[in-house]
């Protein structure tokens, strides 16, 4: 089994010329390979929606995290829950912070995603993520090279030096059109602020609708130079 601490620089290639590109066999491997051992993390935003919709048909239960940082918008935590009714055998988790607003508040200040918006997404996300991801061999993204610099090079099996584990990511060859394409074909539940200008959709002190229409991400973070949550760094 191929693992982080036995890596292996030939791994197996997939054929990413066919319908999805990819993606179907990355994840059969992913399965088949790591079972109830490879946790998807899902964000729920467009992306998200689609390889729920993928992964439930090769494993129907699999597990499902959702990092709930308690600062989403209402309409993403809508779409959780369109999921759990339309796949109810995947086991989808809102996985929280152990500190509450109000504590971390108390504890760091208030508003901490203005003065530190790193260590908030540590607090919120990357900790939270690291407990889910102890004593599993893999964890699965949904990230994709077209949506930042930071994510060109994604390949569909990474070694993931931040959780030290190893990072699937079926959909990395997938344009934005393909995204759509698929989830109006398949009449998917999906986030309404994409609707609105929301191509990325993060926590709300952090989102705001894109500012420029070449870079998907744009309305992440805005003004800050910050790319990334710090999930997918390593």
């Amino acid at each position: 089994m191929l693992t982080y601490e036995k890596w292996d620089d030939n791994i197996q290639e997939f054929d990413s010329e066919n319908l999805d590109k990819g993606a179907v066999n990355v994840l059969k491997w992913a399965y088949q390979t790591y079972g109830d051992e490879l946790v998807y993390a899902c964000s729920f935003g467009i992306e998200g929606s689609v390889l729920v919709d993928l992964v439930s048909q090769v494993k129907p239960d699999a597990q499902v995290v959702f990092l709930d940082t308690q600062l989403h918008f209402q309409e993403t935590y809508e779409v959780v829950e369109a999921a759990k009714k339309r796949y109810p055998g995947l086991r989808i988790k809102l996985k929280t912070p152990a500190l509450t607003l109000e504590e971390q508040a108390i504890k760091h200040g208030k508003e901490l995603w203005k003065v530190n918006s790193n260590h908030c997404c540590t607090i919120r996300k990357i900790i939270p993520l690291e407990e889910e991801l102890k004593g599993v061999k893999a964890w699965l993204s949904g990230l994709r090279r077209e949506q930042s610099p930071t994510r060109q090079h994604t390949q569909f099996i990474n070694k993931d030096e931040r959780f030290q584990s190893i990072k699937v990511c079926p959909l990395i060859h997938w344009t934005w059109k393909d995204i759509w394409r698929y989830a109006h074909k398949h009449n998917l539940p999906y986030n309404t602020l994409h609707d609105n200008g929301y191509p990325s959709i993060g926590c709300t002190p952090c989102t705001e609708a894109a500012i420029n229409a070449d870079d998907l991400r744009s309305g992440r973070w805005s003004g800050t130079g910050k790319l990334e949550c710090g999930l997918h760094e390593g």
